[in-house]
């Protein structure tokens, strides 16, 4: 398993122990391996699909560095499978694994779609290439004003719902 990603363990990545916060760390992990599976299937619209059981093994503390490895344990029609270890480098511990976790690869329809490919690449070969323009996002429907705290008012709920 190759090691890539390092994450240095800043004051807000803590939980009220004052150990790594589970969900700051597997927000970084579905991150890099969104990134590991964008560059596997050579798409860009790849979704996490599942994560089989998380094991937390030990933790980490403020200032900390911890190493992400992922690697991918198989390739299925229109799916990813890789696993995953994050371990500590200050302590050399593990902190966590996840035997598989599954990214599934989208066609301009955002439907499942076939990737082709069943080995691991290792070159920046799949890194897809944009053409034209980026995937379209949804539009900003509703624009909410910003108040100034000084301008702020508070409202009683009740009040207004006896009228």
């Amino acid at each position: 398993m190759n090691f890539y990603t390092r994450r240095w363990v800043r004051p807000e990545d803590l939980n009220a122990n004052g150990t790594l916060f589970g969900g700051s760390l597997l927000k970084w992990i579905d991150e890099e391996a969104a990134i590991y599976a964008i560059v596997q299937l050579g798409n860009e619209r790849c979704v996490t699909k599942f994560y089989s059981e998380i094991n937390f093994v030990s933790s980490a503390w403020q200032g900390d560095l911890i190493e992400m490895g992922l690697v991918a344990t198989k390739f299925g029609r229109t799916s990813l499978t890789m696993s995953c270890i994050v371990r500590n480098m200050i302590t050399r511990k593990t902190i966590l694994t996840i035997n598989e976790i599954v990214f599934v690869n989208l066609g301009p329809d955002g439907k499942p779609a076939p990737h082709g490919f069943t080995e691991i690449t290792y070159l920046r070969d799949r890194i897809p290439k944009r053409v034209g323009e980026p995937i379209p996002r949804a539009p900003i429907t509703q624009v909410v004003p910003i108040v100034h705290p000084d301008e702020a008012t508070s409202v009683d709920i009740d009040s207004q719902n006896a009228r």
